[in-house]
């Protein structure tokens, strides 16, 4: 087989070699999977304005996300089960994430436990993404363990009162392979464990019984009341749910629709950005998942105003491809081809993207018909 030269190849590569099972899990979405389409297909509709004759023969990507330094704004997304995709799971993951020099977000449903995680790489960056459990001592000890564990935020994620309807999952009654488990509980706690569902999902029958589906803004701030960490709210879309998370005073908001996962129909998170970035205007930072799959993908929403991107199933196919080295070869390759678009744009460092260096298409058509 040839090198892989894009995420695409990685994709492909992952899709003939994984087991249905395991494949329909990491690559679907919600219902008829429209978003998971459109999140895509957002990057597409917009353009690149470069500018021309500007001194790009040294180009800087490094920055610091909630203080601290990464090497560029690729981040990676916290995704479920990791070991279906690899039997070094999320500890390959985070060797790759350390050895260049980015932020991980491990996921609560992770199939290595969250301190195996921290020790396989070092003092490299990690936040912890935490579900609110209905057993409020369960989320408690999981805070503690991922501050305790050297985990640098809290990621919560807000859009998953209940799970979103994946049809694949259910038509295959998705289950985790029997020797893997939900590593950060004991194997004697309910929430360690899925069971296979008559109609639906282990997953979303687990989910179902186990996650608050009474989360509000309130809980948001409990769950501040357990950490000195900074709080970080994932799933948000609209400028007025990115107010009500600047109130609470978080610290960081991710732009997302869960991958598409959960609510379909929704707008890609492309889309949504713009107007979480002018609601909040600074008072926290803005991070955006969904969609990325090239350089120019990230680019494109840095210019919109995100600080840095979160990658989701790209990291996957590369954890697939080759473990920690595959990882490691996806975010290498999404950082070069984000140094050339750069380049070709005329902009040396992360400042000089602005927002007049895209336009959406719809613009052009305007044009066209003014004419």
């Amino acid at each position: 087989m040839d090198p892989p030269l894009c995420v695409a190849d990685f994709e492909r590569h992952a899709g003939a070699v994984l087991a249905k099972n395991a494949w329909d899990y990491y690559s679907s979405g919600a219902n008829q999977q429209q978003t998971l389409k459109d999140n895509v297909d957002a990057f597409k509709s917009y353009r690149i304005r470069p500018r021309m004759l500007r001194d790009v023969s040294h180009v800087d990507t490094a920055l610091k996300v909630l203080g601290e330094e990464v090497a560029f704004p690729i981040c990676v997304a916290p995704t479920a089960l990791q070991c279906m995709a690899h039997p070094d799971g999320e500890k390959a993951t985070a060797r790759a994430c350390a050895k260049v020099k980015t932020c991980m977000t491990l996921s609560s449903w992770s199939t290595t436990s969250l301190e195996d995680v921290a020790s396989s790489s070092g003092s490299g960056l990690r936040w912890f993404q935490l579900y609110v459990y209905r057993d409020k001592e369960l989320t408690r000890r999981l805070v503690t363990r991922a501050q305790s564990a050297g985990y640098k935020a809290i990621v919560v994620t807000v859009d998953t009162p209940i799970l979103g309807r994946r049809l694949a999952d259910a038509r295959n009654r998705f289950t985790l392979p029997p020797h893997l488990s939900l590593a950060n509980f004991k194997q004697t706690e309910t929430a360690a464990k899925l069971v296979t569902g008559r109609q639906e999902s282990g997953l979303f029958q687990y989910t179902a019984s186990l996650i608050d589906p009474s989360l509000t803004w309130e809980s948001v701030r409990w769950v501040q009341s357990l950490t000195s960490l900074p709080i970080v709210i994932k799933g948000i879309l609209t400028a007025e749910d990115a107010l009500e998370a600047v109130k609470c005073g978080v610290q960081g908001i991710i732009v997302s629709n869960h991958g598409a996962r959960q609510l379909d129909g929704v707008l890609p998170t492309l889309y949504a950005l713009s107007e979480v970035v002018a609601a909040v205007n600074g008072h926290a930072e803005i991070y955006l998942d969904g969609g990325i799959r090239e350089g120019t993908d990230v680019l494109k929403a840095l210019a919109l105003g995100a600080k840095v991107v979160f990658v989701g199933r790209p990291i996957l196919w590369g954890l697939v491809h080759n473990g920690s080295d595959g990882v490691e070869a996806v975010l290498r390759l999404l950082h070069d081809e984000l140094r050339l678009a750069m380049m070709l744009s005329g902009c040396a460092k992360l400042s000089d993207i602005t927002p007049n260096m895209v336009v959406h298409e719809s613009h052009y058509r305007m044009m066209k018909a003014n004419l």
